[in-house]
Order: structure tokens, then C-alpha cells, then sequence
């Protein structure tokens, strides 16, 4: 198994930390004045003091534009739907709401996509068989 590692911008500390551990649920890690670490469903990503990557809705999927780049996470469907219902409690506005996406055809999956108080495109996926990642 690996763990993947991803280190990028956030405009405020605090924000990111309310954000990723109280509405994601992410458990914070290691941190300094300029930086956190969060366990990112089960990866490394490390929250720097910046300015944000610059973005653009320039991914085509199915009938979407989706923001590009992104980060995102695939969880098995149960745990997609629990996070899906956090984030709608929480009142995160979506850019693609949770929905199902190739339904029927290899890959079948569901997704969202929303941002992160600093303008961070995410995405996460849910799979009801995690073999059907690579589907073709």
C-alpha cells in the first residue's frame, strides 16, 4: 500500500483546520505557524500559507466542466454517503452535487465536487465495488 503525499496553498490557517477537520473530518497532524498536515482519508496532504493555485472549469466530464486541477479521494459508497450528508449539513455549496455518474457502464461512480474556504477545487468519489476504479 502507498500513501500519497500532496502539499499546496490555503489563504488561512485557521479556515483550512475548521474546514478539513470539522467539516471533512480529517484528523490534523503536525503543524507550524505556516503549515498543517491532515490525514486525508487515509493520505498526506499538508496545508502551506499562500496564494492558491489558480483554477479554471476546463475538465470535461460526461456533461460537466469540472474545476482543473483538483485533489479528491475515492471511499467505498457507504462512506461517500455519510460525507456527502456532513457536507450538506454543513451547508457546503457544490460546485457538481452529489450524484451518479456513468451509471450502468464500467466505472459507474458517484461524485462531488465542492471547494475549500480558499478556493481549492475537491472532488470524492464513491465506488460501491473499488474494482471498478479502473474499469474500462
Amino acid at each position: 500500500m502507498s500513501i500519497f503525499h500532496l502539499a499546496y496553498h490555503v489563504d488561512d490557517l485557521q479556515a483550512a483546520r475548521e474546514f478539513y477537520a470539522g467539516v471533512l473530518g480529517c484528523k490534523p497532524g503536525r503543524s507550524t505557524e505556516t503549515w498543517i498536515d491532515f490525514d486525508f482519508f487515509g493520505h498526506q496532504i499538508s496545508l502551506h500559507l499562500g496564494a492558491p493555485f489558480a483554477t479554471a472549469k476546463t475538465g470535461r466530464v460526461g456533461e460537466h466542466l469540472v474545476p482543473m486541477p483538483h485533489l479528491g479521494v475515492i471511499l467505498e459508497q457507504d462512506a461517500w454517503e455519510r460525507l456527502a450528508e456532513r457536507l450538506h449539513e454543513a451547508g457546503v455549496e457544490f460546485v457538481i452535487p452529489p450524484s451518479t455518474r456513468f451509471k450502468g457502464e464500467p466505472g459507474e461512480q458517484s461524485t462531488m465536487f465542492f471547494y475549500d474556504p480558499a478556493g481549492n477545487p475537491i472532488e470524492v468519489k464513491g465506488f460501491a465495488d473499488l474494482t471498478g476504479v479502473f474499469a474500462t
